[in-house]
C-alpha cells in the first residue's frame, strides 16, 4: 500500500482532496508495514484501512467522527464504530448508537455491526486515527493520521455541497474549528462511560435528517439494511 498510486488506494475524488497531505499518509503506511514487518498486528486489515474513503467525496453529506478502530482482532472494518458483520455482542458504544437510533426513529435497531448501509447513504464514518495495534486502543495516535482526517473534514466542508456533522465525544469535537457554518449536532459519546450524560436521547438521527431537508438535500435512511 505505501508505493501504490493513491487513486489505487482512495476514490478518485479523494484522491484529489487528499493529495497535499500525500507525504504523511505515506509516511504512517510505511510506519504500519515496519510495525507488521516486526510482528504487530494491524488494525484494521490493509485493505480495510482507508475505507472510509472508497466512496465518492461528492456523495457524503453527514460527517461523523470516531476515534480509532476497535482494537479487538476481527471486529475493525475501516468504518467508524462499525464492526464486521459476525461479530457478536456488538461492541458496547455501537449497542447504544443502536440503542439511540431505535428510540429516535422508532425503528428495529439493525442484527449486523456493519455499518456500510450508512456509508451508502453518504454518511461518512470516518475515524479521527485509521489504525490500531491489536489490544492496544489508541496506540497509532500522532502517527500522523490526524493530519490526514484533518484534511479529509476540510475537503467535505469545502466543496459547499448540504453537509451535517455529528460529534460524539471530545475527541470528535475537537474538529468543531474545521466546520465552519456547518450544522453540528454535538453530545456525550456512546461509550458505557458517558451515555448516560447526554448521548441518550440526543435524536442525532432525526436531527441531521432535519438539518439535510433544511439544506435541500435528501435524508438519510438510517434504517437502511445492508447485505
Amino acid at each position: 500500500m505505501a508505493t501504490a498510486p493513491l487513486g489505487e488506494l482512495v476514490h478518485p475524488e479523494w484522491a484529489r482532496a487528499l493529495a497535499p497531505c500525500e507525504p504523511t499518509l505515506r509516511a504512517a503506511l510505511r510506519a504500519l508495514a515496519a510495525e507488521a514487518h516486526d510482528g504487530g498486528e494491524i488494525l484494521p486489515a490493509p485493505s480495510r484501512l482507508l475505507r472510509a474513503f472508497s466512496r465518492p467525496l461528492s456523495e457524503v453529506k453527514v460527517l461523523v467522527v470516531g476515534q480509532d478502530p476497535y482494537p479487538t482482532p476481527g471486529h475493525a472494518i475501516g468504518l467508524s464504530f462499525a464492526c464486521d458483520a459476525h461479530v457478536r455482542p456488538l461492541p458496547k458504544s455501537l449497542a447504544n448508537i443502536y440503542r439511540e437510533l431505535a428510540d429516535d426513529l422508532g425503528v428495529p435497531a439493525p442484527t449486523t455491526g456493519d455499518l456500510s448501509p450508512w456509508a451508502d447513504e453518504g454518511v461518512l464514518l470516518l475515524n479521527r486515527v485509521l489504525s490500531v495495534r491489536a489490544g492496544a486502543a489508541g496506540s497509532h495516535r500522532r502517527l500522523g493520521w490526524e493530519a490526514v482526517t484533518d484534511a479529509a473534514v476540510r475537503a467535505v466542508v469545502g466543496r459547499g455541497a448540504p453537509l451535517v456533522a455529528i460529534l460524539w465525544g471530545k475527541d470528535a469535537q475537537s474538529l468543531a474549528p474545521l466546520l465552519g457554518t456547518t450544522p453540528i449536532i454535538s453530545s456525550a459519546h456512546p461509550s458505557p462511560l458517558s451515555a448516560s450524560r447526554g448521548f441518550f436521547g440526543s435524536r442525532p438521527f432525526s436531527r441531521a435528517n432535519q438539518l439535510l431537508t433544511a439544506q435541500g438535500a435528501e435524508p438519510v435512511r438510517w434504517a437502511a439494511r445492508g447485505g
